[in-house]
């Protein structure tokens, strides 16, 4: 057990759902393991987090920062001075919470929060979900004590004595699909004899997946035995919902899936990006997929995490520029090939790694005990 005195915890970053999450989900499992724990997170402000986090029943603190551009634009100008604003406040809270461990997930708020942290001699812990480490953790991982990685062979870019291979925590309810089908399908609105083919493009959307539906209009038409579940993003659903593809009968246009594990649970192929939560989400549910990698995202890390699926035979990957053109034949295609999809189920196994939230709530408690000697 550890000490007796009520121990603080801040969760730092965020931005988008593969680090939003995750960072729940860690939360949820340090809770269950200590009742008594307060736990605050750190996010970025207008930030996804800012409206997920309390209503998972936590408090969150925005902070103004956001990300370096890689165009010119005049947001690159205001960069420097909400970092500033942000390292200031990150050491107003961290000084005023006063926790005993900083966890960091990734995004923008992780960076001024964790050096915050460091710089005042906190426990930290660093979790890193990618198979590519961004420039950020690279930067942290030195003051970190404890580096959460999801992926084998990341001592190229963190200490290895400082590595614990963990996985990436998904959404609990995403764990355990078994007998779900028929909610889903009921939730949904989809017909329980057809097929099904979930498109995901993350909890923004992806234009790329949605043009490549659009495209593929009058093969979807031709296909009506298979149906099409499509998360098309918030921004995008009022172009693409009066769109003739849209209102074929077997599509069914969201502008976002709250209720995931139905998604995956009526699901016989999925079409996804390719960020660490998606991959995780794929492997704990054992879902045949088709990766396609967004091209605009840090170091091409994306590609990195679809490549680890594609070698193990666990997945298919078609390129952002490729999609138009081949993606919906390429999903016809396997959800029709019985023993591939069967193959790609046997070659998820293995990489799941359901137990991921735990495993890190447990090095958390591990840095508490530390503390507490």
């Amino acid at each position: 057990m550890v000490a007796s005195k009520r121990h603080r915890i801040i969760i730092g970053g965020g931005g988008t759902g593969g680090h939003v999450y995750p960072a729940i989900a860690i939360a949820d499992a340090l809770k269950a393991a200590m009742p008594e724990i307060d736990i605050l997170f750190v996010g970025a402000e207008g930030k996804l987090e800012i409206e997920r986090v309390p209503k998972s029943g936590y408090k969150i603190i925005g902070l103004p920062v956001t990300g370096f551009q890689r165009k010119l634009t005049m947001k690159n100008f205001l960069f420097p001075i909400k970092l500033f604003r942000s390292m200031v406040k990150a050491r107003a809270i961290v000084k005023r919470f006063n926790p005993t461990v900083v966890i960091g997930v990734g995004g923008y708020a992780s960076g001024p929060i964790l050096r915050s942290a460091g710089r005042m001699d906190k426990k930290v812990l660093i979790q890193e979900q990618n198979s590519y480490p961004g420039v950020t953790n690279r930067l942290l991982a030195g003051a970190a004590n404890t580096i959460c990685v999801a992926y084998q062979g990341m001592d190229k870019y963190f200490p290895a004595e400082k590595i614990v291979i963990t996985g990436n925590p998904v959404r609990k309810d995403i764990n355990d699909l078994n007998g779900k089908r028929s909610a889903g399908i009921e939730h949904f609105g989809l017909n329980p004899a057809k097929q099904t083919v979930m498109v995901i493009g993350g909890s923004l959307g992806a234009r790329t997946l949605n043009r490549s539906m659009n495209l593929a209009q009058e093969t979807i038409a031709a296909n009506p035995e298979i149906q099409w579940l499509w998360q098309c993003g918030k921004i995008y659903y009022e172009e693409y919902k009066e769109l003739p593809v849209a209102r074929l009968a077997n599509v069914r246009l969201l502008p976002f899936i709250e209720k995931m594990d139905l998604a995956y649970a009526v699901a016989d192929v999925v079409i996804s990006r390719a960020g660490a939560l998606s991959i995780s989400e794929i492997c704990i549910t054992g879902k045949p997929s088709i990766l396609v990698p967004s091209p605009n995202v840090a170091e091409d890390h994306q590609t990195k995490n679809a490549r680890y699926l594609v070698n193990a035979g666990a997945a298919d990957l078609i390129s952002d520029d490729e999609a138009p053109d081949k993606l919906v034949q390429s999903a016809i295609a396997l959800i029709r090939d019985e023993d591939k999809c069967k193959l790609m189920h046997e070659q998820l196994k293995p990489l799941a790694r359901p137990d991921a939230a735990q495993r890190i709530a447990g090095e958390v408690i591990h840095l508490l005990k530390m503390d507490a000697q």
